[in-house]
């Protein structure tokens, strides 16, 4: 069963731009993946076009030595480009595999290690009464895991001040009433969006009682081992690191070293089912779990479903878009996850179980777009 062709569909989806790739074969079989390099999207679709060229003609079935040869095949080898455009094209190519053996792509993995994967919803509420009452409702649904946002989102056009200071105030105080309300059996974390320094972390952790908060979600960046060891002394608070992340090497210093304690994959970015899963093997022998992270359309929610269900040490799936509705994309996604009882059923499909409309994509528009500017008061950039 030979490659015949890789097609990649770039769209605007909800509030974002997707990246998909349709892989098709000789036999009739094709396989659906996706990128998650958000808002560099025709710099992924550049990098297909470099693998079609090799690509075309090989065996589909020889998943891992493809796999290796867009990694090794250049001599600037990794980074987040390059990774997000495997990861798509190893997605793709599992849902063939899968398709072929007449087995749900987990099974290539394995096989099942649960029936459902449990999911923790999101709350965007600003930091006010808001926040307090949307997360009881949350826990009045049934929600086990939540967690929130900084509050600070942006505008998608234009720069937005951000005061860290000032923030990490209004946060603490407002998670230390969320925790009161909420009780302590919720499993309550924050997403900082890396927007902190160790410094201002450390006093963000030092403004609320012990026991507040489960977990600190990115609260820098990830370039420096050091900058999070130097963190790690000063608080208290588990760690969930690894969106930023884009192979086994880049997880390597943070498996060893213990200093994540939920790994935020995400399989669009960290070369698919053949790195994720590897990847998820060496959290296992540090006793990590996975947390992985799903941002991006219902092919990326499909692949996480048996990428989860597959591995031992499976904590919590993020749930996207928050609000959890995506039937106005019916049409183009067919049989996509469903959310039931706040998790998603293990399917029994073959390969991903999902499919795709391509008549329907041919009408939809790619838009150019940024994410939000942050700055700080002075006028200086920071991250979003």
């Amino acid at each position: 069963m030979k490659i015949t062709d890789i097609k990649t569909y770039v769209f605007w989806l909800g509030f974002r731009n997707v990246c998909l790739v349709k892989v098709e074969t000789d036999q009739g079989i094709y396989g659906w993946g996706e990128s998650g390099l958000s808002g560099r999207e025709k710099a992924v679709v550049g990098t297909i076009e470099h693998f079609k060229q090799f690509l075309i003609g090989q065996n589909a079935l020889n998943i891992s030595a493809m796999w290796q040869e867009m990694y090794r095949s250049q001599y600037f080898e990794g980074g987040r480009v390059l990774a997000a455009a495997i990861s798509s094209i190893d997605i793709a190519l599992h849902d063939i595999a899968g398709k072929y053996l007449n087995q749900p792509a987990y099974q290539l993995l394995g096989g099942k290690q649960r029936n459902y994967i449990p999911l923790f919803a999101t709350s965007v509420k600003d930091f006010n009464q808001g926040l307090i009452e949307d997360l009881l409702k949350l826990k009045e649904q049934g929600w086990q895991s939540i967690r929130v946002t900084t509050g600070e989102h942006g505008k998608a056009e234009g720069k937005t001040v951000f005061d860290s200071r000032k923030s990490l105030a209004k946060t603490a105080h407002w998670l230390t009433q969320a925790r009161e309300a909420i009780g302590s059996e919720i499993m309550l974390g924050i997403d900082y969006h890396h927007r902190l320094s160790v410094g201002e972390t450390a006093s963000f952790c030092q403004r609320m009682p012990s026991g507040t908060l489960d977990y600190l979600e990115e609260p820098i960046r990830d370039q420096s081992i050091q900058a999070y060891q130097n963190l790690r002394s000063m608080v208290d608070i588990p760690f969930a690191i690894g969106e930023e992340l884009t192979s086994k090497w880049d997880f390597a210093p943070y498996v060893d070293s213990a200093l994540t304690n939920y790994a935020r994959i995400d399989i669009c970015n960290a070369g698919g089912f053949t790195e994720a899963i590897k990847i998820a093997a060496m959290c296992e022998t540090k006793y990590i779990d996975m947390m992985p992270h799903n941002p991006l359309s219902p092919i990326c929610t499909a692949a996480s479903v048996h990428y989860c269900a597959a591995i031992a040490n499976m904590s919590w799936l993020e749930l996207a878009p928050y609000d959890g509705d995506l039937s106005e994309y019916d049409e183009i996604f067919t049989n996509r996850p469903r959310v039931t009882n706040n998790s998603f059923a293990v399917p029994d499909c073959v390969g991903l179980g999902i499919d795709v409309n391509e008549e329907k994509l041919q009408n939809q528009q790619f838009k150019f777009w940024e994410p939000p500017r942050l700055i700080k008061p002075d006028g200086s950039y920071t991250n979003w």
